[in-house]
């Protein structure tokens, strides 16, 4: 059984990974499915990746907060005791 997986990359990256698989005389598609399967059989690790700037300003406002005990709610025992919360607001 096949399936279809689709990608969104910018053209001059396409461009240049036709131009590989075309070098070694097999198709992008082709290509493609190769490069998931040795993920998949190697399990590859990938880098951490850092955050941006924004997002630690963002997360450093947050554990502020949360060290100040403000501008949160919960925990809530239940799902139903959390929409009583939100509705309350």
């Amino acid at each position: 059984m096949t399936t279809t997986i689709n990608i969104t990359t910018d053209t001059v990256t396409k461009m240049r990974a036709q131009r590989v698989a075309q070098s070694i005389g097999i198709s992008l598609d082709k290509l493609m499915e190769q490069y998931l399967k040795g993920i998949a059989h190697n399990r590859v690790e990938f880098p951490p990746q850092r955050m941006s700037k924004k997002l630690e300003r963002i997360l450093g406002t947050a554990e502020k907060d949360i060290k100040l005990n403000r501008n949160f709610s919960g925990p809530f025992k239940t799902g139903k005791d959390a929409a009583n919360h939100l509705r309350s607001l």
